[in-house]
């Protein structure tokens, strides 16, 4: 301001009055009437004299050299500022401010200086340095803004306006924008577009961040599973000893009770069995065996502790190791949250082997370490565990531009020598501050800003940067060394093993070597870009006589700069170290999972092994004691040593194998009960025991405390080496019925929250002095009390944990709104309440409050966001009054069932991961006809038919549970929203065979399956393995139950099934009708394996053969491999088949075989199919068929017809029979009574009716016609008639019977051509009919007859007329008929094929 300052103010003012038309005399009075000033092109510093004009609405200013925004305190209706090509601050006061231009500055970041011009509704920003997406959010808080202009074809443009879904970030964010850059925005297609593409990002964000911590719980449960195999042994141990050790205190007890009972039981005749089976060894010298004893439970006491100090080191290395895990992920989640916020410009690609810029870093790193240089501490290499590329395009634009601007500016553009400028550099991280993870991340997002740079004496300006790798971490490891030195044991100071490097790419443009006198600053250097300084020269380094010439190499570079210093490459790497590292999957713990095995000798715990044997075998060795199952009045009364039940004092029954107590109530003044070591699964046999002062319950398999009740004289209690689980259950059961207790045991039990175990049993059990062993200290039961007070939900924890925003935030993060928003807008604890304070709550953030129940939220009836992650819930209750809840997350407690939710209907989100669920009720989600998002990850569901009704699911995640079988895929098959699946973890993953091509095809409208997006070829690959495929889970879905054993009949037409795979098959086993009618299966496929079918009809399908061919084992699946010994004989298979019927019209089938093993066959149906001939197997065996329909073939011949020897009926309609040889081959065939022979060639010969009749003397219908005896008459007739013409006119030249008999008999025919056929049977025009001579005169007149049966009339015509016979009206009746199989082809098999009703095995016998 001392520019200002000197100025003239009064030569200012009298500017601003001249370019404004005001006269600066009269401007004391005038000014107050004035609302508009302009300022153009003055070169004016500041902004001075506006106070004259207090009712300014409108000031322009153009390129002025304003710094800074100032002055404008008293302007305080200003409404329009235009401020271009000036800088931006000062705007607080404008608070009616509704027009402000900015354009044309070098604004580079907004923050929150426009927050308090709440009024804003038009800002133009265009020409400045704006770079930043985050930046843009700020502009939400101007909730009036309409027209927002940051790309002004009249300016520059920001540099944020290049990055990639500049409008779609811009929009989705300030949703009320009418105008962006100068074009309309306002139609409501645009913004649905932005708002679409932004939730899609987050759905795709949110379901990454999901498979990353799916990925850290995998580690962590591996290394969870390998600590409990490493204390396995401990633990064994320890529960011997223990077991040991509570025998031979019984044994001390009853020493010591002898001396005392003496007397009593010398008097005592009657000893039990029991009594003398306890009665070890005899004792002579009981003080001496006392002794004994003691000095044995002392020496087993040390053991014990041994054992579980390994215990202590296994759950130590254990802990280091979660640790060290959970940095290894913890920046994964921030990188994908940083990607989501960018919306893509900032992207995190990690590498691998394949990778050639991953072997490229691998490479450098291994090149610019130095084992000299870590000699001292042990190092002698380093492991790559994993490298991430950064893609930052807002940090690489700017790094561009400045790289090109240099270039540009230099008189010598050898682009080559500029190239070699750039070099590949370690940053250097302050070693005084552990990697912080908040700072990377700012660098990785932001770059090396100015005020990032730490405060080491070399680094006052720059960025310091190294080409080695021991300059960036000796002094990080020596920092860490120095700090644990004192803790020799400690598993910290091993941190040091594992680091992070950052890989840059610089330009380092003029750089000269530093110099010893000077500071490193711009100042210092002002015509140099970066300066370096080589190793020798830095104070600290470690010298000495080395080997290797590295540190002549060795540098550091300060680039002044930071915009070009280009973040690339974070890799994480481990020390390989001449000390190996104390791992649970190290050799020396490998080691102790194998003692368990065996006990060779030199092995690491051998020898405490045998010391163990040693001191179990120490004198006096107890001899084992017969084992109780149960318990009467006479096995208690006998160990008590007693006959009155009020006399029992103490009862021990450790080491059986006992699972109730009976009629213990009795027992009035038992003090002390040992059931140790017993079988015992809950405690509700103990109760209403009110002296019972001391109770050890541990190894057991205790799982609930339920029913244990009225022991309130209890003092000490063992429940240790049990599976108790629910905390909060257990200590509330304690709670209500030990009031007494004094001390508590409950270690090595599975609790579901260990970390807070302690404080919670101490805090509600207010007459403990010890826990597990440990005194409670004054401060723990403060501790405990404080802890316990915050369980609860009060009104200053509502006010602490809430938020009272009316709109969730538009902000791209994939984090609960309930979080977002307590944070952004919070009540605090020290608000003045009004009386409806609690209607003003829309967030409620209650996570990680230890809470045990849900209250006090009866009145917050507006709360919409509410979170109650990781605490101790085991139900759902309390949420009932909260009608308008949207979003809420129940993550990380211990709820076993989704309850209380039907009345919350406006549910958008509902998350309950990490729970104990088991299944889902069935109405549960019925009410909620809003919810979109399900995640019931880490829980025990085991079927998901509760989610048949959510049907407006978009999103669902139900990893790592317990669903097993593929029907539960089909619960899932009405959800047509749903487009995000996570089923990752469960039993069906690893059950079911391509499991991902299955859900793929039964869910189409998915997009991504277990966290990977679905692509089209994976979609296309589903289609061509399940499509047309007919499975047991498919009937299961349509019957609605898998119980297959009660189907009688398959009737599953026209689905274009394929293949059938029907498993287990003998579950089919009463299955007896199968109709799978127009499909397009090819074989037979699984339908062999069903053992006891009759019918089997499969027109209209692409058979080619009716034996199933047999095809190697590659052509069944695994588990048509697994059923294959079924002991089914299905068609091609030895053994028989119970198939009566097989009907097979209009396929492709080309020959008959396989029918051998078809014994009970007695119908087959093959019309319209393309068979030529039949081969000699084809009916090579006597058969029991009965009707054989071969219509619409392509029969020429009919020999190897003989074997059917019971065959009555034959249908040939429509073949290519020529011969009537071929029609004689049937006479062996007797038992014949009905056959068709029309639409064949040979039916154009007159005489083959009265042929057929003659030889088929059992034959009653021929072509549809019936034989009466009146054509058997005329067919006799015609025949001798014919061999006397043969004796008389024709030389006889082959017998009757040698096919050719009839044949001699040759007139001159006439070919009567064009005959109109009746509708049904225009489609088929058949052969032209011939008639003898003698018929020629009499065509016209029979031309009725003719046309009403065209297929067979023409014989009986010919026949009549040659003999003279008139047709009488009844014939013509009989003859209209047609037979069964012909009215089938009436119907056209394209316009729907025939249902199963009508096939052509209607012509049953």
């Amino acid at each position: 301001m001392t520019e200002c300052e000197n100025l003239n103010q009064e030569e200012i003012i009298k500017e601003l009055c001249l370019c404004n038309g005001l006269s600066y005399e009269m401007v004391g009075q005038e000014g107050s009437d004035t609302s508009k000033l302009e300022m153009f092109f003055s070169g004016y510093p500041c902004i001075v004299g506006l106070s004259l004009f207090p009712n300014l609405t409108s000031l322009t200013i153009v390129a002025q050299d304003i710094k800074e925004i100032s002055g404008l305190e008293t302007c305080l209706r200003l409404k329009e500022l235009w401020i271009a090509e000036c800088c931006i601050e000062g705007l607080q006061t404008l608070k009616n401010l509704n027009d402000l231009n900015l354009a044309g500055n070098l604004i580079s970041s907004i923050g929150r200086c426009l927050d308090p011009n709440e009024q804003l509704e038009r800002l133009n920003l265009s020409g400045n340095q704006i770079c930043s997406f985050k930046d843009l959010t700020n502009l939400t808080r101007l909730r009036h803004l309409k027209d927002l202009c940051l790309n002004d074809p009249q300016y520059k443009t920001n540099p944020v306006c290049l990055l990639c879904n500049y409008s779609t970030h811009v929009l989705y964010h300030l949703p009320s924008l009418q105008r962006l850059d100068t074009f309309d925005v306002s139609a409501k297609q645009i913004k649905e577009l932005a708002d679409t593409t932004a939730m899609k990002k987050i759905m795709y964000y949110n379901m990454r961040i999901k498979t990353v911590q799916r990925h850290l719980n995998e580690d962590l449960e591996k290394l969870n599973d390998q600590k409990c195999k490493l204390q396995k042994l401990p633990e064994e141990r320890i529960k011997l000893f223990s077991f040991v050790k509570k025998n031979l205190e019984r044994e001390l007890a009853e020493l010591k009770g002898s001396g005392k009972g003496h007397n009593d039981r010398s008097n005592n005749n009657k000893v039990t069995e029991l009594e003398k089976s306890k009665n070890c060894e005899t004792v002579t010298e009981e003080p001496n065996l006392q002794q004994k004893i003691l000095t044995k439970l002392n020496a087993l006491n040390e053991r014990v502790t041994f054992w579980n100090k390994k215990l202590d080191e296994i759950e130590a290395i254990y802990r280091v190791e979660v640790k060290q895990k959970k940095r290894s992920h913890g920046l994964l989640i921030p990188f994908l949250l940083i990607e989501l916020e960018n919306v893509g410009n900032i992207h995190f690609e990690e590498g691998t082997r394949s990778d050639d810029w991953f072997n490229s870093c691998y490479e450098l790193i291994l090149s610019r370490f130095c084992t000299w240089d870590f000699r001292t501490y042990g190092i002698t290499g380093v492991k790559v565990k994993r490298v991430i590329k950064v893609n930052n395009r807002i940090l690489r634009l700017k790094f561009e531009e400045k790289f090109q601007k240099f270039f540009d500016n230099e008189d010598n553009h050898d682009s080559e020598s500029y190239r070699k400028m750039l070099e590949c550099l370690f940053y250097v991280f302050d070693p005084e501050v552990t990697v912080k993870k908040k700072h990377l991340l700012q660098i990785l997002e932001k770059g090396f800003k100015d005020s990032e740079t730490s405060k080491l004496p070399l680094r006052k300006e720059a960025v310091i940067l190294a080409n080695s790798l021991s300059m960036c971490e000796c002094p990080r490891i020596e920092l860490l060394q120095q700090k644990y030195k004192d803790e020799k044991n400690s598993l910290e100071n091993e941190l040091f093993r594992h680091g992070i490097l950052l890989i840059t790419k610089v330009f380092l443009g003029q750089s000269v070597q530093a110099h010893e006198q000077d500071s490193i600053n711009q100042a210092n250097y002002p015509m140099v870009n970066s300066v370096f300084v080589p190793r020798k020269y830095i104070l600290n380094s470690v010298m000495g006589q080395r080997n290797c010439d590295c540190s002549i190499r060795q540098c550091k570079w300060f680039v002044f700069d930071h915009d070009l210093v280009l973040p690339e490459y974070i890799v994480e790497f481990e020390y390989i170290t001449v000390v190996k590292a104390r791992s649970l999957f190290s050799s020396f713990n490998n080691v102790i999972l194998e003692e368990s095995k065996k006990n060779s000798e030199g092995s690491v715990l051998s020898q405490d092994l045998k010391f163990d044997d040693e001191v179990i075998k120490m004198d006096p060795r107890i001899k084992p004691r017969p084992k109780l199952i149960s318990l009467d009045d006479k096995i208690i009364l006998s160990l008590a040593k007693t006959s009155i039940y009020s006399h029992i004092v103490s009862l021990n029954l450790h080491g059986n194998s006992l699972s109730k107590l009976r009629d213990l109530s009795k027992l009035t003044g038992l003090r002390k009960l040992n059931i140790s070591f017993n079988e015992f699964t809950c405690l509700d046999d103990v109760y209403h025991l009110y002296n019972l002062e001391y109770l050890d319950a541990s190894h057991n398999h205790v799982i609930t405390l339920e029913g244990f009740r009225g022991l309130m004289k209890l003092r000490h209690l063992d429940l240790s080496w049990n599976q108790l689980k629910k905390s909060g259950d257990e200590i509330n059961m304690l709670c209500k019925h030990t009031t007494s207790l004094l001390t508590l045991d409950i270690r090595h039990n599975p609790w579901q929250k260990p970390a807070t175990l302690r404080l919670s049993v101490i805090g509600r059990l207010k007459t403990l002095t010890h826990l597990d062993g440990l005194l409670i200290s004054e401060e723990e039961a403060t501790a405990a009390m404080t802890f316990i007070t915050g369980t609860k939900i009060t009104q200053l924890s509502l006010l602490r944990h809430s938020g009272t925003k009316e709109e969730r935030p538009r902000i791209l993060s994939i984090w609960p709104s309930a979080k977002i928003l307590t944070q952004i807008s919070k009540l605090g604890p020290h608000l003045h309440l009004s009386g409806n304070w609690y209607l003003k709550i829309t967030a409620l953030n209650l996570d990680g409050q230890h809470l045990f129940e849900i209250t006090n939220l009866e009145k917050l009836e507006n709360l919409k966001w509410a979170s109650f992650s990781n605490n101790n819930l085991t139900k759902m209750g309390g949420l009932e009054s909260c009608v308008n809840l949207e979003e809420l997350t129940l993550d990380g407690n211990c709820i076993s069932k989704i309850e209380g939710i039907s009345k919350l209907t406006k549910l958008t989100r509902l998350s309950i991961n990490n729970n104990l669920l088991t299944g889902l009720e069935k109405h549960t989600f019925d009410n909620l006809l809003h919810l979109h998002s399900l995640s019931l990850e880490n829980n025990r569901i085991t079927s998901l038919s509760g989610l048949l009704k959510a049907v407006t699911l978009i999103e669902l995640y139900i990893s790592n549970n317990y669903i097993a079988v593929n029907q539960e895929i089909y619960n899932l098959k009405g959800l047509c929203n749903l487009v995000i699946l996570d089923m990752y973890g469960n039993i069906i993953v690893w059950n079911q065979e391509n499991y991902r091509l299955f859900v793929i095809f039964h869910l189409p409208e998915l997009k991504a399956l277990d966290g990977i997006s679905i692509e089209p070829p994976e979609t296309e690959c589903a289609k061509d393995l399940f499509g047309g495929r007919l499975t047991s889970d498919m009937i299961a879905e349509r019957q609605g139950h898998s119980n297959f054993t009660q189907m009688q009949e398959l009737n599953w037409t026209s689905s274009s099934i394929r293949t059938v795979d029907l498993i287990p098959v003998d579950q089919f086993r009463n299955v007896c009708n199968v109709n799978l009618q127009n499909n397009n299966l090819t074989s037979f496929s699984g339908l062999i394996y069903l053992p006891n079918v009759k019918v089997l009809c499969l027109n209209y399908n692409h058979i080619e053969s009716i034996m199933p061919r047999v095809k190697p084992q590659t052509h069944l699946t695994n588990r048509q491999l697994l059923y294959q010994k079924v002991p089914s004989s299905g068609y091609g298979q030895q053994g028989t088949s119970k198939i009566n019927r097989l009907l097979f019209f209009w396929n492709e089938i080309s020959q008959i075989e396989g029918l051998d093993n078809l014994v009970v066959l007695q119908e087959l149906v093959v019309d319209h199919n393309r068979i030529r001939a039949f081969n000699d197997s084809a009916f090579a065996k006597p058969s029991s068929l009965l009707a054989l329909h071969l219509e619409e073939n392509r029969l020429q011949e009919l020999s190897k017809l003989q074997p059917l020897v019971k065959l009555e009926k034959l249908f040939l309609g429509y073949n290519k029979i020529q011969d009537m040889a071929e029609l004689e081959k049937l006479d062996g065939i007797s038992s014949l009574r009905e056959l068709t022979v029309y639409g064949n060639p040979i039916c154009r010969k007159t005489l083959h009716r009265h042929v057929l009749i003659f030889r088929l003397p059992n034959l009653q219908m021929l072509d549809g016609i019936p034989v009466n005896s009146d054509d058997r008459a005329k067919a006799e007739f015609h025949f001798s008639e014919l061999q006397a013409k043969k004796t008389s006119f024709i030389p006889v030249t082959s017998s009757p019977m040698d096919g050719g008999s009839f044949g001699q008999v040759k007139a001159p025919p006439i070919k009567i051509t064009n005959v109109i056929l009746p509708g049904a049977f225009s489609h088929y025009p058949g052969p032209d009919f011939t008639l003898t001579p003698e018929v020629e005169d009499k065509k016209n007149k029979n031309a009725g007859i003719l046309t009403n049966n065209p297929r067979s009339i023409h014989a009986e015509i010919a026949f009549r007329q040659l003999r003279g016979i008139n047709l009488s009206p009844s014939l013509l009746s009989h003859q209209s008929m047609s037979s069964p199989t012909a009215h089938m082809y009436q119907s056209n098999p394209d316009e729907g094929r025939i249902p199963g009703s009508h096939f052509p095995g209607s012509n049953r016998m």
